[in-house]
């Protein structure tokens, strides 16, 4: 009954733009993407995710539906640099984690501006934990992290919450004065959708 409740409100919808469902991509017949949403009490930020990165954007899928990050908030602010949620810098999240995966470089996918990232600790794989997730706030974006750091998603709306993340107070260790929740979810768009309602078209 859900799902045909569901299919009829997509079919009523004004214009082709297809339903955003997070449990059923398929109920409608047009082809549909993931789109990663962080929420916080300051606003929501969109996140296309690259197929060029298969296995860190299938795990963060699969965390995101898990609920996993919603545990955490962002605790690490540093202007200029990133912000930085999920899980804590510490041995506890870190040391033998079940999240760990090997880099999926790309020359083509580097630290710009609003680029979405997973955090590590210094192992000498390079391989990222996907506990923890940062996002590049500085305008020139962060090229010295490129081949070192894996980049796995783009923001595509909500610039200006992250400018209010990165305004926001914070302590002598970059935490916020004021706690960060994190809400994150998967989105399904249609290619329209992506356009008319993120205005964002395929790459």
């Amino acid at each position: 009954m859900e799902r045909y409740l569901v299919y009829l409100l997509c079919s009523l919808m004004v214009g082709l733009t297809a339903c955003k469902d997070t449990e059923n991509p398929d109920v409608t017949n047009e082809t549909t993407y993931p789109i990663g949403v962080v929420s916080t009490r300051l606003g929501a930020m969109h996140f296309w995710l690259y197929n060029e990165t298969p296995v860190h954007k299938e795990k963060f899928i699969e965390l995101a539906k898990a609920k996993h990050y919603n545990q955490f908030t962002f605790n690490r602010v540093v202007r200029n640099f990133v912000v930085q949620g999920g899980c804590p810098d510490s041995v506890q999240y870190f040391e033998n984690s079940p999240f760990l995966l090997d880099p999926e470089f790309h020359d083509s996918i580097g630290h710009t501006y609003g680029a979405l990232g997973m955090g590590r600790d210094d192992n000498p794989g390079k391989q990222s934990n996907a506990c923890q997730f940062y996002i590049v706030c500085k305008e020139q974006g962060l090229p010295q992290l490129d081949s070192n750091y894996m980049v796995f998603g783009m923001l595509i709306k909500g610039g200006d919450v992250l400018e209010a993340i990165e305004k926001e107070k914070t302590n002598t260790l970059d935490q916020p004065d004021e706690t960060i929740p994190l809400d994150v979810s998967i989105q399904y768009y249609s290619e329209n959708a992506l356009l008319d309602s993120l205005g964002f078209k395929l790459p």
